[in-house]
């Protein structure tokens, strides 16, 4: 067996196969001692996050790379903080959408309390003139004495 051409062949292979196994292996275990290179990419982009803040002080302090909103809790106020850190304050008020009945009632209301301010502001007038108090005065055309003729007879 030992004497047979093909049994000394294949154990010449397997022996290669082997060496060649631990050599891979060793590269292996040298390519894992040695430090992946680590490459950083940082991005900065514009957030598009909503944030929320309960004062301004809040906002100053917190960290922003572009223009960021913050939004107070209640939805009143919005500030702006950009890069430089420069903050800009906004009051928000909601905007309810208006139906044509709603438009026409404000209209007439409008049109109420001008009424009423022109008849407030007729009424004033006519009291100033109410209680000025009047003079007599003496018409020059007008002679105050009485005279009567007597018819002669």
């Amino acid at each position: 067996m030992y004497n047979n051409p093909y049994f000394n062949y294949n154990s010449q292979l397997n022996l290669e196969k082997i060496d060649k196994q631990i050599a891979d292996l060793e590269k292996l275990k040298s390519q894992m001692q040695q430090p992946a290179p680590i490459t950083q990419n940082f991005q900065l982009a514009p957030s598009k996050e909503m944030r929320y803040a309960n004062s301004i002080d809040e906002v100053i302090k917190e960290p922003v790379y572009g223009d960021t909103p913050f939004f107070s809790k209640d939805m009143s106020i919005l500030w702006v903080k950009n890069g430089s850190n420069n903050v800009k304050t906004y009051e928000l008020k909601e905007i309810i959408a208006k139906d044509e009945k709603d438009v026409k009632i404000e209209f007439l209301q409008a049109q109420i309390e001008e009424l009423k301010k022109g008849m407030s502001n007729n009424a004033k007038s006519n009291d100033e003139y109410a209680y000025e108090p009047i003079e007599s005065e003496k018409s020059t055309n007008v002679s105050n004495g009485r005279t009567s003729k007597k018819k002669s007879e």
